[in-house]
């Protein structure tokens, strides 16, 4: 089919609190779907989004949003009601990735290894510590490392509990020392291995958005073996959950200890950032992908659940 015949609906901005990540990603790839010369419309995504589309009527919808309702399943079921092709994965691998404990639990049931962790609510950090330290704190259900604390020995910067506004249970996970890796899948197939280096503590918000705050080296300058294994887990995790278009994993490398070191998947996100500078382009680069090219697979392969 001509793509100046394929209308494509991008939808951004949303309701959570990624929402200036949406608009950027939006953005860069509402450029790249007019290089590539398709029909686009950009969309507001609100409590009218059904009347919105309607109005609109594309012959698909490019989900630029990331966080809740974006990228958990709630959007996607609509979509599927509406019968509106879209890009990214469907309604259960969405709410499951969405979903840190269960998506976690999921990987470990196929044998893959992830850091070990439990479910606690904010409330108990008053009585005792939950594990020994070091370990992570993490909301359930939020994308960006959002509202993430590392706590090391010693420490007494607990989250503020009483302006925790991610719900009534918590992810507690120990802390794995070593090195941040990510692999991305597209249609898939693993791109690359990047290696993300940052001047803050981890790799929290403000080094993923903000300006000069991290480096990322691809390919990661690592031994074969843990190459292989992250692109073959990312892999396994994409499959078994039942993603679709591109999704992105992140892992922890302990390479402090025996030679060639530990791999641990951490997650698993279905909206990675889509901007010609995100992780997933780098590594479509340098794959011979062109940012132009990868929307345009998106598009092509955008479908509704069956």
């Amino acid at each position: 089919m001509n793509r100046k015949s394929i209308h494509v609906a991008v939808l951004k901005n949303g309701f959570s609190l990624e929402r200036s990540v949406s608009l950027s990603s939006a953005q860069s790839c509402v450029k790249a779907l007019h290089q590539a010369e398709f029909q686009v419309t950009e969309i507001d995504v609100d409590r009218n989004i059904i009347c919105k589309l309607k109005e609109v009527q594309p012959d698909v919808c490019f989900n630029a949003l990331h966080g809740s309702f974006g990228e958990d399943g709630t959007i996607q079921g609509l979509l599927n009601i509406l019968n509106i092709p879209y890009t990214h994965s469907g309604v259960l691998a969405s709410a499951i990735a969405m979903n840190k404990q269960i998506a976690k639990a999921t990987f470990v049931s196929i044998g893959l290894r992830c850091p070990s962790d439990k479910v606690v609510t904010p409330i108990s950090f008053k009585y005792s510590e939950p594990m020994e330290p070091p370990y992570v704190i993490k909301p359930l259900d939020q994308g960006s490392s959002i509202g993430i604390h590392v706590i090391k020995k010693g420490d007494s910067c607990l989250p503020a509990w009483d302006k925790w506004n991610f719900g009534n249970r918590v992810l507690v996970e120990k802390f794995i020392d070593g090195r941040e890796l990510t692999v991305s899948i597209l249609d898939n197939n693993p791109l690359e291995v990047t290696e993300i280096t940052s001047s803050n503590k981890f790799y929290d918000y403000d080094a993923k958005y903000g300006k000069e705050k991290s480096h990322h080296a691809t390919p990661a300058q690592i031994p074969s073996s843990i190459r292989n294994e992250a692109l073959n887990m990312a892999v396994q995790a994409h499959k078994f959950i039942g993603c679709r278009g591109v999704t992105r994993c992140d892992f922890r490398y302990d390479d402090t200890k025996l030679d060639p070191g530990t791999l641990y998947l951490l997650e698993l996100n279905t909206q990675p950032g889509m901007t010609p500078t995100s992780i997933l382009a780098k590594q479509a680069a340098y794959c011979g992908i062109s940012f132009p090219e990868l929307v345009t697979r998106m598009v092509n392969s955008a479908q509704c659940d069956h």
